[in-house]
């Protein structure tokens, strides 16, 4: 694509990306971090025990303590705030997570079968409220108040993002300027809480502390509009086509689209959108028609945009392993197959 081709060069510099080799300065921190995770997550309760074990054994990339940890070396000194600021943040990633499958009523998370799917909706959201709540403890009783006030924000912002998102979808008279205040609620807050809070458990400087928050929010809304994008691409990339569309979502590359087409052309999409997103071939149609009127090309465009911002941002503090990372971070961002 056009925005792809200008930044061939990054993208060739960075094709070969990999998390193993961005996380490189904060191996052994993030080692570290795994075992007092899992310490964590043990519990006198055994059937809370059997399906924290089962989560921990199926967790994903773990992106956010990386940025936990890459963000506290780039300001300063990785020391044991950082491990409580990256329990804080995974533990209240997992809880959303957890319940988020509870309400879309998803049975498969990661490719394995989703707490809710063993174990039933009411047990679920219990171990949720478990989660969330274990990582409120784990803050207080280190007394690191700085975290907990962090993460609640982001959690806050999480649900009203959602509960936005769920209130446009029932009329999809949704524009730009709202889907990007969805996006930095319900995506890029927890990510911004990661890159702030790992700031500040090594540096006291609240212009760091911020930066890394702005840093994070743009890095969220990147990675966003990335997954937009997959929803129009082949079904090789571990996301099948159309699952936006069929659940109402109004993703960039649609607000564009519509925004383009003339009255009669948009009411009709619309209407497909609202009354016809079980349809497989109105699906296609809706696909076809934001392909060809440039939508996809249009979120690549903003996805780059903010993907440079953050570079920009992240070009302000010292040059050292930990904030070269984190820039390698970004472009896997923006270019992960799934």
């Amino acid at each position: 694509m056009l925005y792809l081709a200008q930044n061939f060069e990054y993208y060739h510099t960075y094709m070969a990306l990999s998390l193993d080799r961005i996380k490189e300065p904060v191996s052994k921190d993030l080692k570290d971090f795994e075992k007092h995770f899992k310490s964590l997550m043990k519990t006198s309760v055994p059937l809370l025990d059997k399906i924290t074990y089962y989560i921990v054994q199926k967790k994903g990339k773990q992106v956010r303590p990386i940025l936990v940890f890459l963000c506290g070396k780039v300001c300063g000194e990785i020391n044991s705030s950082t491990d409580v600021a990256a329990s804080l943040i995974e533990l209240s990633h997992t809880a959303s997570l957890v319940h988020d499958d509870v309400v879309d009523n998803a049975y498969e998370r990661r490719g394995f079968f989703s707490v809710n799917a063993l174990w039933k909706n009411k047990i679920a959201v219990l171990v949720g409220d478990f989660l969330l709540t274990k990582g409120l403890q784990v803050a207080l009783e280190t007394k690191n108040y700085r975290h907990l006030q962090t993460v609640s924000t982001a959690v806050q912002q999480m649900a009203e993002g959602e509960l936005l998102q769920m209130e446009k979808a029932r009329r999809l008279d949704i524009d730009e300027s709202v889907y990007y205040e969805i996006i930095r609620q319900k995506t890029a807050s927890l990510i911004a809480a990661a890159c702030s809070a790992g700031a500040a458990s090594t540096t006291d400087d609240e212009e760091m502390i911020q930066k890394m928050w702005t840093f994070g929010e743009k890095l969220g809304c990147a990675f966003q509009i990335k997954d937009d994008l997959f929803d129009y691409g082949d079904e090789e990339i571990g996301k099948p086509r159309g699952i936006d569309i069929k659940e109402k979502k109004m993703t960039l590359p649609l607000i564009y689209a519509l925004n383009k087409a003339d009255k009669k052309t948009k009411n009709k999409i619309i209407n497909y959108v609202k009354r016809e997103s079980d349809n497989e071939a109105k699906v296609k149609e809706v696909i076809t028609f934001v392909k060809e009127m440039g939508g996809l090309e249009y979120a690549e465009k903003i996805m780059i945009r903010y993907q440079d911002e953050a570079i920009a941002i992240l070009d302000s503090f010292p040059e050292n392993e930990a904030r070269n990372s984190l820039k390698e971070l970004v472009y896997f961002f923006t270019q992960r197959k799934n």
